[in-house]
């Protein structure tokens, strides 16, 4: 028996290889994949060539990445972390064989799990279990970008998701997946407005399906606009939050225009090419602004011991049961067979086709 993987062998190279699928072994677990969700930010990155991976590593103990020495070499043989499958085989008593599950392991048609290696999240049975692509993995993306946002406001006496938008006026640049789900989240958890900032026309009618108003940055200087709309005193006016979902500098420092005095960007973005337009001697400096960078691989300091992965995922199953209706019909917007994923992923790269948010079908 074999599996299907889509491989990244070079900038802009994407193919599909088979695999020998290993024996299920005493203490592991084989899924076979239903879905593989694609992400145009991460994953595009290696299809282009420019992700900084393909030439530099990380010093785990430092904190600081090495020039020169490539963390990643071609080909990138696991491509992906949104993926669901169901449990074909189990030798372990961590899962039983038919259960749903989101993991985070590429795009392959099937996987031989270890449950100490490997993490997983059963799916409750109501839930679609397509939309179970961001359960392990970018949903707790976007739940991690409100947590954060929470810490700025209440420290290590967060109580739930909502302590960061609750009753606050929020704006999120970007209505890519992240920036979609992120508005979804601010909306359930009880912010007052929600704004979302995007350039295409296409992802600003998405955004307004689910509930958000939208602006243009094009059109007209969209920090004005959004400072006449926002005012909470004399010289205070602007987003109480803003969430950057775009890995773009321009993105960044439009954020910061767009914040009220000593407010926070909580930054969920990738910037591959790093971020040299920012602008730190105007907005940033005069008005005494933050800047807090939300991955998933670190939840605000002091709350570990109550908000682990495990929380933010079990959050993300809580808004899709209730929104997931809406993030179906409007946020996904291609479902490709399995087999055009090489093709699919060559196009996003190249922009000869644009999509909201794509997932790939066994």
């Amino acid at each position: 028996m074999s599996d299907r993987v889509i491989v990244v062998a070079g900038p802009e190279r994407v193919e599909m290889r088979e695999e020998r699928s290993p024996a299920v072994r005493d203490g592991t677990f084989r899924v076979a994949t239903l879905y593989s969700g694609v992400s145009a930010g991460t994953e595009l990155s290696y299809v282009k060539g420019s992700n900084p991976l393909l030439s530099a590593r990380l010093d785990p103990e430092l904190g600081l990445f090495v020039e020169g020495e490539a963390a990643q070499e071609y080909p990138v043989t696991r491509l992906g972390y949104m993926e669901v499958g169901r449990v074909t085989e189990s030798a372990t008593p961590a899962v039983t064989e038919g259960t749903v599950v989101a993991m985070a392991y590429g795009h392959r048609t099937g996987y031989l799990a270890d449950p100490l290696v490997d993490r997983f999240v059963p799916l409750p049975p109501d839930l679609d279990p397509m939309l179970g692509v961001y359960v392990a993995h970018a949903g707790p993306i976007c739940a991690n970008g409100l947590l954060h946002a929470a810490a700025d406001a209440f420290g290590t006496a967060v109580r739930d998701l909502g302590d960061g938008v609750r009753g606050r006026r929020v704006a999120i640049v970007g209505a890519g997946m992240i920036g979609l789900l992120t508005a979804v989240f601010a909306l359930r958890h009880g912010a007052e407005s929600v704004l979302v900032l995007d350039g295409t026309a296409r992802r600003r009618a998405v955004a307004e399906a689910l509930g958000c108003a939208v602006l243009d940055p094009a059109a007209g200087d969209p920090a004005v606009a959004v400072k006449s709309r926002w005012r909470r005193g004399p010289g205070d006016r602007g987003a109480d939050v803003v969430f950057q979902c775009r890995g773009q500098a321009s993105a960044l420092h439009l954020a910061m225009r767009l914040l009220r005095p000593q407010g926070t960007v909580v930054d969920l973005a990738f910037y591959q090419g790093g971020a040299g337009e920012v602008r730190l001697g105007e907005e940033f400096h005069h008005n005494g602004l933050s800047v807090r960078c939300a991955q998933i691989g670190r939840v605000p300091r002091g709350l570990a011991a109550t908000w682990d992965r495990e929380r933010l995922s079990a959050e993300t199953v809580d808004v899709l049961r209730e929104c997931g209706e809406r993030v179906r019909r409007y946020v996904v917007s291609a479902v490709v067979p399995f087999d055009k994923g090489p093709e699919l992923l060559r196009d996003l790269a190249t922009r000869a086709r644009q999509e909201v948010a794509t997932i790939l079908e066994v």
